[in-house]
């Protein structure tokens, strides 16, 4: 009876604390809201849906300038602060989806100046610490508010995407349709074929509904295949080559296990993949992971395809490291560029994170890929479970091979695609909303695609009809869960969540302001292939992205050249659009009688609108 008495006790105390601690807040949001009448709002830009939540006087701890006196506003969104004892105010806009963890600094006893406040560590190479007085429990209120907004999920609450209102001319959602951009690559034909067999996501939930199989391949032979590959991702279509007819395939790894088990379904369906263009006479299995690392896959029931097993096929291995390394990696590189860059020992210390060299394994991978299909031979690429390295593979090979996919829209429908359709876990490896900053499935593996992406951008100058103000944009929109692409694991929850319908997409913002985001050096070429020199000596660290928070770096400044280029392209709009307007006064009839004289010819009057196109 005590033991019970005390069991019962022990819950009742837990339960009075959780009731004491939502008392607590909602009496700091009913006085915060209450202070807010008071105030102006005409410092921070609010979105439709977008509601302050409570104002607080602090100091920001800022690393390149001081402590710096000012108010911080928090809404359901975002963190803005703006600084009141310097001009020009120094301001921080932060999106709370941004924050990756939120710490208390300091104790009520805590001796020196501001070592009582907040530390936050941020998920965009950025880290944040204000200090507050240390009497009357002053960031009590402010703490717990940020830890409900920033990690809503952990808290019950909806994520920022869901309560947004705004409205934009452009549907986002409807830039991509599978069954548009496989008629766009020549698909179905007579050598494959699309099956709904998936449709309910019963073949494989973390797959699209809708795919492109082996026209040879049964219904009944897709579901044996699944049996045999790690979490059903069966081998599919994700491009074909339009003249060769050479094919990228992507998949898992098959389940060989310890015992090297064998399945002569999937031993057949991949002899099928082969056979579907002609020229390839031995398909090349391309196994993003280390060798070592595969071997030991198969003590988890894993493994790769056997040369005794798979006979007509060969197997590469391109050492591409799991999402454990890449995570290290990148809070090395953050260490040495935030808050200060690492001088004295600056080459040293980049090469000692890796995280170039990643870089350059991820690229020479898909230049691999690319070069294959060029000449002729079908591929099928996988990792352990088809949705990091193999993403990263897939996209940069077809971003090499095909011309469409380095246009703006192309480009978002192969994120789309690949990405966001294929079931990259977003939700996992960002952590939307969730507070457990620890979890050991966050990882960067998105981040590094879009680095490799800037990477060949800068190699080929040309050939990108966007800009890096694209790259940076959907980067910073995958923390801040404004919009609804990048949420959750797959399109199947995607569905259950309604994301379509109750959220905005991020190509709606971007496609609504196209300008922004255009390279205006883009030349179009449909048939060139781009292979980019993935060595380090070629590679860059890519500063405007992970150096822009320190002020010494200009931050995304154009340069001359392109800033001149732009203007002149302005120009050139402007003379093209005056010279219809000329020809369309010359089209209007005139009396025959009249005493003014007739116009010029439109040759005569344009005869001084010289351009240098």
């Amino acid at each position: 009876m005590g033991v019970i008495a005390l069991k019962a006790c022990g819950v009742t105390t837990v339960q009075n604390t959780k009731k004491i601690r939502n008392r607590r807040l909602n009496r700091s949001l009913r006085a915060s809201r209450e202070s807010l009448k008071m105030e102006p709002l005409a410092d921070v830009p609010l979105l439709p849906g977008e509601e302050r939540v409570i104002d607080k006087d602090l100091i920001y701890m800022c690393p390149f300038n001081g402590a710096l006196k000012g108010k911080v506003f928090i809404t359901n969104y975002r963190l803005f602060f703006k600084s009141a004892d310097i001009d020009p105010a120094v301001t921080l806009n932060v999106p709370l989806g941004a924050i990756n963890r939120i710490e208390k600094m300091g104790g009520a006893s805590s001796r020196g100046e501001n070592s009582y406040g907040l530390d936050i560590t941020c998920k965009d190479m950025r880290n944040l610490r204000f200090a507050l007085k240390q009497e009357g429990h002053s960031r009590r209120d402010i703490f717990e508010i940020l830890f409900r907004y920033a990690f809503p999920l952990s808290h019950s609450l909806p994520l920022f995407a869901f309560l947004s209102q705004e409205k934009f001319e452009e549907n986002g959602w409807s830039v991509y349709s599978p069954m548009q951009e496989f008629r766009r690559q020549g698909l179905p034909n007579d050598k494959w074929r699309i099956t709904f067999l998936n449709q309910r996501y019963e073949l494989c939930d973390t797959y699209p509904s809708i795919l492109m199989v082996p026209y040879k391949a049964t219904e009944e032979d897709l579901r044996k295949v699944a049996t045999f590959r790690s979490r059903c991702r069966i081998p599919v279509l994700s491009w074909i080559h339009p003249d060769n007819l050479a094919v990228i395939t992507r998949c898992s790894q098959p389940l060989v296990g310890m015992s090297g088990k064998r399945n002569k379904d999937d031993e057949r369906y991949l002899d099928i993949i082969r056979e579907t263009n002609g020229t390839t006479s031995k398909l090349t299995i391309f196994d993003a992971r280390p060798n070592v690392n595969a071997v030991a896959n198969k003590a988890t029931g894993g493994g790769y395809e056997g040369d005794d097993a798979y006979q007509n096929a060969e197997l590469v291995f391109l050492d591409i490291h799991n999402i454990h390394v890449m995570r290290e990696s990148l809070k090395k590189l953050k260490d040495i560029v935030y808050p200060n860059v690492e001088e004295s020992h600056w080459l040293s210390s980049l090469e000692s994170t890796h995280w170039l060299e990643h870089i350059k394994l991820v690229l020479s991978g898909a230049i691999q890929v690319a070069d294959k299909i060029s000449s002729g031979n079908s591929v099928v690429v996988h990792c352990s479970d088809g949705w990091d390295r193999t993403a990263q593979l897939t996209s940069l090979a077809m971003l090499m091979l095909d011309s469409y996919y380095r246009t703006l829209k192309g480009f978002q429908v192969l994120l789309e695609k690949e990405w966001i359709s294929f079931g990259h876990k977003f939700a996992s490896r960002i952590g939307h909303g969730d507070k457990n900053h620890a979890d050991a499935d966050r990882s960067p593996i998105f981040v590094q695609f879009i680095d490799c992406v800037w990477q060949m951008t800068k190699q080929f100058p040309t050939a990108f009809e966007f800009n890096e103000r694209l790259l940076v944009t959907v980067l910073d929109h995958l923390y801040s869960c404004r919009s609804g692409n990048f949420l959750y694991n797959c399109e199947s929850v995607r569905e259950i969540n309604e994301v379509r319908t109750k959220t905005v997409s991020l190509w709606s913002l971007i496609n609504s302001d196209q300008k922004t985001y255009i390279n205006p050096f883009y030349a179009a070429e449909s048939s060139r292939v781009l292979y980019p020199v993935a060595s380090m000596r070629h590679l860059e660290l890519w500063v405007t992205y992970y150096i822009r928070w320190n002020p010494r770096i200009r931050q995304q400044q154009q340069s001359p050249v392109e800033q001149r280029y732009k203007e002149l392209l302005e120009l050139r709009d402007q003379y093209l659009k005056k010279l219809e307007e000329l020809q369309l006064s010359d089209s209007t009839p005139h009396l025959p009688n009249s005493s003014t004289p007739s116009p010029a010819s439109p040759t005569q009057r344009v005869t001084h609108l010289h351009t240098p196109f």
